[in-house]
């Protein structure tokens, strides 16, 4: 089928998607039905469920790589695998890598921790190298849904690009636009984007994308189910009509049918671990309390030893227990949307080095997120679907670690979450459990906080970072500063010690 007629009629389907809804409810009550949710995907509204007929691929897919070196890929690139101690493919990899850098399209399912982005970025890069990119014209693109993906798959492939001159920018929110618009203008071969960020760039004639030729969409079921369908279609539009198209995510549904139907051409379709259920090495525990003894429980919880996630459902939810917890001697840390970037940055890297041991989360830290050794994922509030549930979860027993996902589920709960568990195809064990019983201990690891509160450090000197963001006013003010100066040469020592001061 002819990619070029597919580039027709921009906007005409991108209405059948699921936008973005946003109810809410306060933390561990009764009622999901009220107003004011934020801090990441809101509650979303009936949308198709069950698995799209995926496309018929016409020619057969290539063998899959039994080890990397055994793939057409760059010298430099394989070396840098060996650096990285990366030997043998993990099976995505090993199923698409060899039509991916033949030039095919892939539609890939895994489920999160199972090698999606180097499966898609080692292809990208490996095609990509040799090449250099014109100002403001990446050659090649990944779409993500959020902010701490992007800087995920960034991290991923950076050390990659390195050894092969290729140049990375990262595009997203709540990060000066300023900067971003000024490695698009210094040239990058490859882009790291979430949808809104980089439609704004565009339409400030920062960016063209009509030179990539290698677009890559990571989680499109997430870009669906938060709304962002409209401007990912308007992107894909604006690409090269004959480019390769990867779509890669943890789960796919029929929200994300208009982008396989649309943009992908006799893709090679694989399939592997499509359930976080499936994994062997992650127990599921469906923990039944009452609504008087949540809050203990919760607590006794994060005062384990070791590394927990727990998810809330709204911003004020997180506040409130991550203050709660801080209070009670556990190095807790918040993550939603109301924070700024620097300070979700921070926070990340504080929870990955050990400086906190409990990451209290809205829905923003479902995907994108890895961290080694976490063993346990709390929902404290269980979540709204069966998919958020399964990207939850996916953020422990990653790439054959073993973990363990625990919902608190009370009594008015507990049909809802029953429906949940059978639509992700998981048989959680179940038990009634209060706080400070042994059953609890044995479960999660739970045990009595030390009740002396602690303090987590402030951002670090993020102000001053701020400041010297690159906009016209600031770099103004030190070239002023020079003209006073050599204008006044003759003037008090004061005022040229004034004029050498650097910018702030």
């Amino acid at each position: 089928m002819n990619r070029t007629a597919r580039t027709n009629d921009r906007y005409s389907r991108s209405a059948r998607s699921s936008g973005s809804g946003r109810g809410g409810y306060r933390s561990g009550g009764p009622n999901r039905s009220g107003t004011g949710r934020s801090g990441g995907p809101g509650r979303r509204p009936a949308s198709p469920q069950g698995e799209f007929a995926l496309p018929v691929t016409h020619t057969p897919a290539l063998p899959p790589a039994e080890a990397f070196a055994e793939l057409d890929m760059p010298s430099p690139l394989l070396a840098a695998l060996k650096a990285e101690g990366m030997s043998a493919p993990f099976p995505i990899q090993a199923a698409t890598l060899p039509n991916s850098l033949a030039g095919r399209d892939v539609l890939g399912r895994g489920r999160t921790g199972s090698g999606k982005t180097l499966a898609f970025g080692l292809a990208l890069l490996a095609r990509t190298a040799g090449q250099r990119a014109e100002p403001r014209q990446p050659l090649a693109l990944v779409l993500v849904p959020t902010r701490e993906l992007a800087q995920q798959v960034t991290d991923a492939l950076t050390p990659y690009a390195r050894p092969l001159k290729l140049r990375l920018a990262t595009v997203v929110g709540g990060m000066s636009i300023g900067r971003q618009a000024g490695a698009l203008r210094g040239g990058a071969e490859v882009v790291v984007a979430t949808p809104g960020r980089l439609k704004d760039l565009i339409e400030r004639g920062d960016c063209r994308l009509n030179q990539v030729g290698i677009t890559v969409l990571d989680e499109a079921d997430q870009m669906a189910d938060m709304g962002f369908m409209p401007q990912v279609t308007a992107l894909l539009d604006q690409v090269r009509p004959e480019g390769q198209r990867m779509l890669f995510s943890a789960t796919l549904d029929r929200n994300v049918d208009l982008l396989v139907r649309r943009y992908l051409t006799d893709p090679v379709v694989h399939s592997v671990d499509p359930s976080a259920g499936a994994v062997t090495t992650m127990e599921h525990h469906v923990l039944h309390v009452h609504g008087a003894d949540k809050h203990a429980t919760t607590t006794e919880i994060a005062a384990r030893d070791g590394r927990s996630i727990m998810f809330l459902d709204t911003k004020h939810a997180v506040d409130n227990l991550t203050q709660h917890l801080l209070n009670s001697g556990v190095r807790a840390a918040a993550l939603h949307g109301g924070k700024s970037q620097p300070q979700r940055t921070r926070t990340l890297a504080q929870f990955k080095a050990g400086h906190v041991t409990v990451l209290v989360a809205t829905n923003v830290a479902a995907r994108g997120i890895h961290v080694d050794n976490l063993d346990l994922v709390v929902n404290v509030d269980p979540p709204s679907d069966h998919k958020d549930y399964l990207h939850r979860g996916g953020r422990t027993a990653r790439a054959g670690e073993s973990g363990s996902v625990v919902t608190l589920v009370l009594p008015n709960q507990r049909r809802t979450m029953n429906r949940l568990m059978a639509d992700a195809g998981i048989t959680p064990q179940t038990t009634q459990v209060r706080s400070g019983e042994a059953e609890l201990s044995r479960i999660t690891g739970a045990q009595a906080p030390s009740g002396t509160p602690v303090t987590i450090a402030a951002p670090v000197v993020e102000r001053a970072k701020r400041s010297g963001s690159s906009t016209r006013g600031r770099r103004s003010r030190p070239a002023r500063a020079r003209r006073a100066a050599g204008s006044a040469r003759t003037a008090a020592p004061t005022a040229r010690r004034t004029s050498s001061a650097p910018a702030a």
